[in-house]
């Protein structure tokens, strides 16, 4: 082996020994055990020989001599083998961390340990103890220990070994280092975005020795745009528009077409619903409804509005907090409302507060940071720089948003259509001319506010004495308890001793604006009896309520007898009497006829307590004298009518607004402290207060006073923020190419994947922010690149690059649920492409929902076009999602969802065989094919496929189909009982013009297309 200038080899046969410290298997403790020497064995001398090979070329041809070309980099090459075998022990978790190392950190690996060595020593590996524990054989120096299952490979070992030997140079990890675009330099100035795609991919498969697949054909593309864009299978029209459109810039027509469509927010909706965790229940406990629909209408519509990303966020985070925001900036900020809640009377509200603050954190982190910081709740994270600090700093940011922490959601804000919006403010515009009129106090108003204030002028306010309880009084029937007249109705003697054991009870806390209990049981009566002052004679109107019966009297005189069984309702019964001046009595006796009993009792007197004080004064002052007038006003016969028809306009506002979606939205107030909780536990709130504050080793927030929600949106879409733009272009990048440049798309972190191509992701990342966060641009680059457009067929690269990391060929993969449902009424022609609106709830088993309670639920089915709506307006009910979404791997979304799984499995051909939905769908495409398909099965078989499939059948296929239908008329002509019910599964009405045999054949003909392979497949 050549002599490199500046390193040492040594010969094979060299006997290699490093001094270094025997401490049981940790860095430490060199303090109290005794020097030693490890010989290493001849075979790692030959090992870590070979290994020294690749430096021969480190330097390429061509470098000057200040230009040094490293074998490894430490981000690409050396930090994922400590990252996965090191830092654990020696990461960035201070309280976990062993022997005050850390390895992460350049100062910490290359500083003197206390045990007097040290773990890297640059330039020189066989003085670096990491070198040293690694190679060992000893098992109690080794590293890592062997408890801990980690073993690094001889290859890794080497790659150490290299890269200390040439400088042990570090790098910061290159998702927290800001993107810089770089264009290929093989591209001339101003080449066009899907080229520099192109450029990129083609320098990485070029370096791997591959070349690109050739181009899909043009039905697979208009097939891939059409589920890529719109999430729906093409129209059979589009695809012939296409494949016979020879011109230039046909392609690109389509993919603005498609760019263009309504489905488009749709298709992109579900994947942020995902993100977001969107759900229509609570998660928790009763997992009871709640109201957020509108939110989701919101995320549509900004994707098809094309809203730029950086509003985007800034919307749904903080668009309570913009200047005068707008109702859809308020229905944004339902994304701060999303998360899973309880209504459990038994629950503890400082333990879901604490779940609820650190929900949000994590979804914060995995939605805009691409990062894992779940475990900083309780330590500081073991792999990357996030600490808890920086945890609950985060959870500071939203103190301030205000709701209960346990205990049902409030309806929410309303949320008017557009015609709702005219309704409503049209009502408004009548309502305030009228209130104007209500308003004005003209001539004869004043008049009759005089005679009024001179009618009032020798009244006193009532003054109402305590309310005495006796009872109850034992009776054989309820009538009896109605009837009889107990001693209470021929004298009233409060402090009088009984015989029978009862007493008048005082009540001075009861309010005359409640409802009261009283005690007693069946069969029984109680009375009411209270003192009423008056300076003069005068009216008093009651308003009364009783469980169950009502007698009344006042003054000793019957008033009111009512013998019923009712629950107790405030103004049940009305009542105007005629009080004297001095004292007045009033006597209340309620029957009840069993179990629980009540009374309510209100009174009013001529006027209000206020007006009667007003106008007993010479000389009100002006807020009084309005007051009066607006009191007179509301009175006044001559304003009657108009207060009617106040009251029509009122009753059909709130009829209107009742009938409104409402959601959930964000109302910031005061903030709550937050405090550092130890270990998580929300019971042990005793670690120090937090401010808002952005993860410490990420730039900083400059705000006059305390951060907002707002400037945490901002932070996110600054220019310099190193990771929003690339987490968010690598889900588009894995949305259009099957899997991410980054392919852990929930961890950028550094146990995350190292990018296959970063000039590409930091291209993009550059290109997206430096265009105005503009979503819809970025996807049409990436769609009318070269790259995109190849052919999926993978050939010897399932074997070279089974994931498709290199993009050397397009993806294939099946489509996500709510898209396989989609296809299916799509096909069949049932499908209703109406957009927006509440939550709907298709054919779903009988009984699914058994087990939620507080209280029992059932499903019911939907009638009419909402059982045909697409999968993304289907209720969500997190602790019993819809069985088929479920099926195709949908989720709960009770937690953040980066990816979704993908699972292939018999239970989903029994769904698309049995599922009434996808039955009823078979129905509907056979009816098409025997009605539009031709005059022979064989045309009625090829018009199924083109409609299915854009394309023919092949032979084979063709052949199989023939003889199913031939083998399914055979059954249904032996069986047509089972033809009728094939025919009767769904709710469209069964064609009365064609044999329901020969359309049950042909029902068993579609359910096979429809669940074949390429039928709910992309590409």
């Amino acid at each position: 082996m050549p002599r490199m200038p500046g390193r040492r080899t040594l010969p094979a046969s060299a006997a290699w020994s490093w001094r270094g410290v025997r401490s049981g298997g940790s860095w430490a403790g060199a303090g109290r055990l005794a020097w030693g020497v490890v010989r290493l064995p001849t075979a790692w001398a030959i090992l870590l020989l070979i290994a020294l090979a690749p430096l021969t070329g480190s330097r390429l041809a061509g470098a000057t001599s200040d230009e040094v070309v490293l074998t490894y980099h430490f981000n690409r090459d050396v930090r994922p083998i400590l990252s996965e075998n090191c830092f654990s022990c020696h990461g960035p978790d201070a309280s976990k961390r062993k022997a005050h190392l850390a390895l992460n950190d350049r100062a910490s690996a290359t500083s003197l340990l206390g045990s007097g060595v040290h773990a890297i020593v640059p330039g020189e590996p066989q003085a670096s103890e990491l070198l040293r524990r690694i190679c060992t054989t000893d098992a109690a120096d080794h590293m890592p220990p062997e408890e801990t299952g980690h073993h690094l490979t001889p290859s890794q070992i080497a790659i150490l070994r290299t890269w200390i030997l040439e400088g042990a140079r570090y790098e910061e990890h290159w998702s927290y280092v800001a993107p810089h675009a770089v264009t290929p330099p093989r591209l001339p100035p101003g080449a066009a975005p899907p080229a520099i795609i192109d450029a990129f991919i083609a320098d990485r498969l070029k370096a791997e020795g591959l070349q690109p697949s050739p181009p899909a054909d043009a039905v697979t593309l208009v097939r891939r745009l059409s589920f890529d864009l719109t999430g729906l299978p093409p129209s059979t029209e589009d695809v012939d528009s296409f494949s016979n459109d020879h011109s230039a810039d046909a392609y690109e027509h389509l993919v603005d077409r498609f760019l263009a469509s309504p489905q488009y927010g749709e298709r992109m909706a579900v994947g942020w619903l995902d993100l977001v965790r969107y759900a229509d229940s609570v998660g928790y406990h009763s997992d009871n409804a709640r109201n957020v629909t509108p939110y989701r209408d919101w995320v549509i519509a900004a994707f098809n509005s094309n809203l730029p990303f950086d509003e985007f966020t800034r919307e749904q985070l903080a668009g309570d907090l913009l200047p005068d925001p707008t109702l859809a900036q308020k229905v944004a900020t339902t994304y701060n409302r999303l998360l899973m809640t309880t209504e459990e009377v038994g629950a503890q509200a400082a333990e879901y507060e604490a779940k609820s603050a650190a929900d949000r954190v994590r979804n914060l982190a995995s939605v805009w940071l691409g990062s894992t910081m779940k475990c900083c709740e309780c330590h500081d994270h073991k792999y990357d720089p996030f600490s808890t600090r920086d945890f609950y700093n985060l959870e500071a940011f939203f103190a301030d948003i205000q709701e209960p922490a346990i205990g049902p959601r409030e309806t929410g804000m309303a949320v008017p259509t557009p015609e709702q919006a005219v309704k409503l403010s049209e009502l408004d515009r009548s309502i305030a001319t009228l209130q104007t009129v209500l308003d004005t106090t003209t001539p004869l108003i004043r008049l009759q506010q005089a005679m009024l204030g001179a009618a009032l002028a020798p009244l006193k306010p009532l003054v109402y004495g305590p309310w005495y309880r006796i009872g109850p009084f034992r009776a054989p029937t309820f009538h009896a308890a109605f009837a009889t007249a107990f001693d209470p109705e021929q004298a009233v003697a409060l402090g009088a001793p009984r015989s029978d054991g009862l007493a008048w009870t005082a009540e001075p806390s009861w309010s005359d604006n409640d409802v009261h209990q009283l005690p007693g049981g069946d069969l029984c009566a109680t009375y009411l009896y209270r003192t009423i002052q008056s300076n003069a004679v005068q009216q008093l109107h009651l308003s009364l309520g009783s469980d169950d019966s009502l007698t009344v009297w006042v003054n000793g005189r019957l008033a009111l007898s009512h013998e019923i069984g009712r629950d107790c309702v405030p103004g049940s019964d009305t009542l105007d009497v005629t009080l004297a001046a001095g004292i007045n009595r009033l006597l209340l006796k309620i029957g009840n006829a069993s179990g629980g009993y009540a009374v309510y009792c209100k009174g009013s007197s001529a006027a209000p307590h206020d007006i009667l004080l007003i106008a007993a004064k010479a000389a009100p002052s002006p807020a009084e004298s309005e007051r009066f007038a607006a009191y007179v006003r509301s009175i006044a016969p001559s304003l009657a009518a108009a207060r009617g028809q106040m009251r029509i306009l009122q009753a059909k506002r709130t009829a209107l607004l009742d009938g409104m979606e409402h959601t959930l939205i964000t109302q910031g107030g005061p903030p709550r402290v937050v405090h550092v909780k130890v270990r998580g536990n929300w019971m042990e709130d005793a670690g120090p207060p937090c401010e808002p504050l952005v993860p410490h080793f990420l730039a900083q927030i400059c705000a006059a006073g305390r951060p907002t929600r707002l400037d945490l949106a901002n932070w996110l879409v600054a220019p310099g923020n190193p990771l929003v733009a690339r987490v968010t272009i690598n889900r588009l990048w894995k949305q259009f190419f099957g899997v991410g440049l980054v392919k852990t798309m929930d961890d950028f972190g550094t146990q995350g994947d190292t990018p296959s191509n970063q000039a590409l992701l930091d291209w993009l990342a550059v290109d997206f922010t430096s265009h105005g966060w503009d979503m819809k641009r970025s996807i049409r680059n990436m769609l009318l690149s070269n790259t995109y457009r190849q052919s999926s067929l993978a050939g010897e690269l399932a074997v070279r690059d089974p994931d498709n990391r290199l993009v050397a060929r397009q993806s294939r993969f099946r489509l996500d649920a709510e898209f396989v449902r989609d296809t299916a009424l799509s096909i069949s022609g049932l499908l209703v492409d109406r957009i927006g609106g509440p939550s709907v709830k298709p054919y779903q088993p009988e009984g699914y929902w058994t087990l939620l309670n507080f209280p029992p639920r059932e499903w019911v089915n939907d009638q009419g076009e909402d059982a045909y709506r697409r999968g993304l307006y289907t209720f969500w009910q997190r602790t019993l999602l819809h069985p088929s979404l479920l099926a195709f791997d949908a989720p709960s979304r009770e937690e953040c969802t980066v990816e979704r799984a993908r699972s292939n499995t018999p239970q989903q051909a029994l769904v698309l065989l049995n599922d009434p939905t996808y039955v009823e769908a078979a129905r509907c495409f056979a009816e098409e094919m025997i009605r539009q398909g031709g005059d022979t099965d064989v045309d009625r078989i090829s018009w199924g496929y083109r409609r299915a499939l854009s394309r023919l059948p092949s032979g084979e296929e063709l052949a199989i189909h023939l003889r199913l239908l031939d083998a399914h008329r055979a059954l249904y002509m032996d069986s047509p009982d089972s033809a009728v019910a094939v025919s009767r599964i769904g709710q469209h009405p069964t064609p009365s013009d064609i044999d329901v045999r020969e359309l049950a054949a042909w029902t068993s003909v579609a359910r096979v297309i429809l669940n074949l392979y390429d039928t709910i497949s992309r590409n």
